[in-house]
């Protein structure tokens, strides 16, 4: 008796990728209206605008918001950011050297201050008249602001700088000594400019984190002439017992970082197209 083969039935049509990933959208979408819309009904808007969006309160804040906050918080910046630059090439071509105990130093100086908090670097200033009797730092509570954030930021640029220096191709440095250039003039004519040329991107990262960075400075102590964006937003907003300052505060910060993180982009951008 011969067994009958058997017949297969039509296949199961099964979605396509297009149909699936059409799905994963539409549930993705749902998703975002129902949050919307749970977000209108049920906030407390009223509470929310008079706390964190009061007009009146917020007018409170200008002139001294630009005259005193957003200068002294783009001195602080500024003013790190050159220290943590210089300091941070330094550190850099230290982590390089042939020197043993100069990668040591280097290296022993990074990571510990890759590896504190920021706010600790920031407390130990506070401080150092206590163990340093008689001591002051230059610029009062300006030098003090601009020593942490530049103390802070050399750790991250000297990695950032060590980068920069290692992409540079070692037939630039060749090329420079068969041309009779000592060692020191072929790194500092030659190698060093083409790696500032190629960190610049991440380096304008770094000062984007300096500027917010900058908020800690509060915790040294500063008032009056000295307050920075955090300290003047926190003090007017303790004064009028309403979060309205903090808001224009946390909205100045962005009118100065968005930018600066578009630039970051395009310099990248441009970067990618030059290599």
């Amino acid at each position: 008796m011969t067994e009958q083969p058997k017949v297969a039935g039509p296949a199961r049509a099964g979605l396509s990728p297009r149909k699936k990933q059409r799905i994963v959208r539409g549930v993705q979408y749902s998703v975002l209206v129902l949050a919307l819309v749970g977000l209108v009904l049920y906030g407390d808007w009223s509470s929310l605008a008079d706390n964190f969006a009061k007009l009146d309160v917020a007018e409170k804040a200008f002139p001294e918001l630009f005259t005193i906050a957003l200068k002294n918080t783009i001195i602080y910046a500024v003013g790190g950011f050159i220290f943590a630059f210089a300091l941070g090439l330094v550190l850099a071509l230290m982590r390089l050297s042939q020197v043993g105990p100069y990668r040591w130093i280097s290296g022993i100086y990074i990571e510990v201050f890759r590896g504190l908090p920021a706010l600790l670097i920031f407390l130990m200033i506070t401080f150092l008249p206590l163990a340093l009797p008689g001591f002051e730092v230059p610029g009062g509570k300006y030098g003090e602001g601009i020593l942490g954030l530049g103390l802070v930021g050399a750790a991250y640029q000297a990695e950032v700088f060590r980068a920069g220096l290692q992409a540079v191709p070692k037939g630039q440095t060749e090329a420079a000594r068969s041309l009779g250039m000592s060692a020191g003039r072929a790194l500092a004519t030659v190698v060093v400019p083409q790696a500032i040329r190629i960190v610049i991107p991440p380096t304008t990262n770094q000062f984007i984190a300096l500027l917010k960075d900058s908020s800690l400075i509060l915790f040294l102590g500063v008032s009056g002439e000295y307050v920075e964006l955090a300290k003047f937003g926190n003090d007017l907003a303790s004064r009028h017992a309403n979060a309205t300052p903090i808001m224009v505060a946390g909205i100045t910060y962005l009118i100065v970082t968005i930018p600066l993180g578009y630039l970051v982009r395009r310099l990248e951008a441009r970067t990618g197209r030059a290599r």
